[in-house]
């Protein structure tokens, strides 16, 4: 039997299954040019990989135009979502308080 077999049968709880299932964990984290210089906060599921994908320029946009290749800071999350809420309020903090 196919799991959609099972699924129509009533044999697998799906809503129950969709209810436990948690987001991948992910990372804030930010970057600048220089110190004291231009800042990004940005947030990612791979941070080696992202950091990398900035440094080698392959994303076209702010960063590479800006020449953003230090991560000065970041922090793992458990779940994703709680992640991108941490980037949106990073973003609106002012420049002093992130550079503290």
């Amino acid at each position: 039997m196919k799991l959609s077999q099972f699924l129509i049968a009533g044999l697998v709880p799906a809503i129950r299954v969709l209810q436990n299932f948690s987001m991948a964990g992910g990372y804030v984290y930010i970057l600048t040019n220089r110190p004291n210089g231009i800042l990004y906060a940005g947030v990612t599921n791979d941070l080696v990989r992202r950091v990398f994908e900035h440094r080698s320029g392959f994303i076209e946009g702010f960063t590479k135009r800006c020449g953003l290749k230090r991560l000065v800071y970041f922090e793992r999350f458990d779940d994703i979502r709680d992640g991108i809420q941490r980037e949106h309020n990073i973003k609106h903090w002012s420049r002093a308080w992130k550079v503290r």
